[in-house]
């Protein structure tokens, strides 16, 4: 069994309890939600009608976001709602209402990047690859050494 596959199993009763059957609507958030809601909010969980009905409506899906993005998210609830019907290809969702939770982590740290280097590690790294004729390269090694540099201990 692949880690994965533990950690995905590990998750699926914390899912069930916020409403999710599975985890396909949380695990493919960022390719159903319409742009740039995939970016700004995130699934917190389903609340389904207490009527087992077959015929009853589809569930409300509770979305935490990013703070000031709630007016946005509640304005274009129905076109979020059509995506996720659409996406799964049956009524799943009826509609989308704000979480009282803000969502946690708006940008996650690999995508912030490396801390500005100390002057003298600056200076160090512009030696080392001032000799590169490339531009490309040289500025993938500017990357690639900002960050090695930015993470090394003292």
């Amino acid at each position: 069994m692949q880690l994965g596959d533990m950690i995905g199993n590990a998750l699926d009763p914390a899912l069930r309890k916020r409403g999710f059957a599975s985890r396909d609507l949380v695990a493919n958030w960022t390719a159903i939600a319409p742009d740039p809601y995939n970016r700004v909010s995130m699934p917190d969980r389903l609340v389904w009608p207490r009527n087992n009905k077959p015929d009853a409506d589809g569930a409300i899906l509770y979305l935490r976001c990013q703070a000031g993005q709630a007016l946005a998210v509640s304005y274009d609830g129905p076109m979020i709602a059509q995506a996720i019907n659409r996406y799964f290809g049956y009524f799943l969702v009826s509609s989308v209402k704000l979480s009282a939770s803000p969502m946690d982590n708006p940008q996650p740290e690999a995508q912030r990047g490396p801390a500005p280097l100390a002057p003298e590690k600056s200076e160090l790294l512009a030696k080392s690859i001032e000799n590169i004729e490339d531009a490309g390269l040289r500025a993938a090694l500017e990357r690639l050494g900002q960050g090695v540099l930015a993470n090394k201990r003292k």
